[in-house]
């Protein structure tokens, strides 16, 4: 069982820290917020200078990660006549952290003001034909992570209650205006709780149920965005094919070289889909 849920209600807690982001990095509100997974943190550079740099550790209800490639920084950006909130670097279930402290960053960028999320990831392709480099816009998602961030006490008024409609969860409007700027496949991602790789039966298994991308991040914080109302946008970067897919063997250094590899080309997408959001 997770030790850290929150000693005060999450969204109370995302409030507070919304308020010190705001108040720290001089800006009132944020148009939109992106999340920043293994390999994306060097394409962004193409968004221009932060005009400021908060750790996230030093905000309410923020702990720092504990992954390589996960720096735990928010940024704060101007691009395209839009304020951008830079969360760069998440925690994970696997890091002993329950849902709702996974899910922290995204509640408190939404609760300064960003009404769109869009939640990076690299992830492991289960699809042949889609192969390390790729970049594939998430269409829906498979949550095996065992938990939802909506578990636990009813939200207070005025959130909406736990049954919330995921029917859209990956905003089909924003899906077509990104295809208006870059033609991206689209995929499913499923997420796992990690740490560990899957084994050739698991992707199997995944790639039966419909899977096209597996990863284990991403899910909760989608439907945590959804349950406030924030339009959400999920993007993979592929980092290596899945367990046997292919006969390599799985390493999280290929996942951190892959987004060294793609930045320039991650950055461009970036800076395109920012101004159509």
């Amino acid at each position: 069982m997770a030790h850290d849920r929150p000693v005060e209600d999450p969204y109370g807690l995302a409030a507070r820290a919304a308020a010190e982001l705001c108040a720290r990095a001089g800006v009132e509100r944020y148009d939109l917020a992106i999340v920043l997974g293994s390999g994306w943190r060097e394409g962004a550079a193409a968004l221009g200078e932060p005009e400021s740099v908060v750790v996230a550790s030093t905000l309410p209800g923020f702990v720092a990660p504990s992954v390589a490639g996960h720096d735990g920084a928010i940024l704060t950006v101007r691009h395209a006549g839009r304020t951008v909130a830079l969360v760069s670097g998440r925690v994970h279930l696997y890091e002993g952290h329950d849902a709702h402290r996974v899910v922290h960053p995204v509640r408190t960028v939404v609760a300064a003001g960003a009404r769109t999320v869009v939640l990076t990831n690299a992830a492991g392709s289960i699809d042949p034909a889609i192969g390390p480099g790729s970049v594939v816009v998430v269409a829906d998602h498979l949550n095996l992570t065992g938990t939802s961030p909506l578990e636990g006490p009813v939200p207070p008024a005025p959130f909406a209650g736990r049954f919330v409609d995921l029917t859209d969860l990956y905003s089909r409007r924003a899906r077509q205006r990104l295809g208006e700027v870059a033609a991206l496949p689209e995929g499913v991602y499923l997420g796992l709780r990690g740490p560990h790789y899957e084994t050739p039966a698991e992707i199997e298994m995944a790639r039966r149920l419909g899977a096209t991308l597996v990863g284990m991040s991403t899910v909760l914080e989608a439907i945590a965005a959804r349950h406030l109302g924030a339009e959400v946008v999920g993007l993979s970067l592929v980092s290596n094919f899945a367990a046997g897919v292919s006969p390599a063997p799985l390493d999280h250094r290929e996942v951190l070289e892959a987004g060294q590899r793609a930045a320039t080309s991650l950055g461009e997408l970036l800076a395109r889909l920012v101004p159509v959001l």
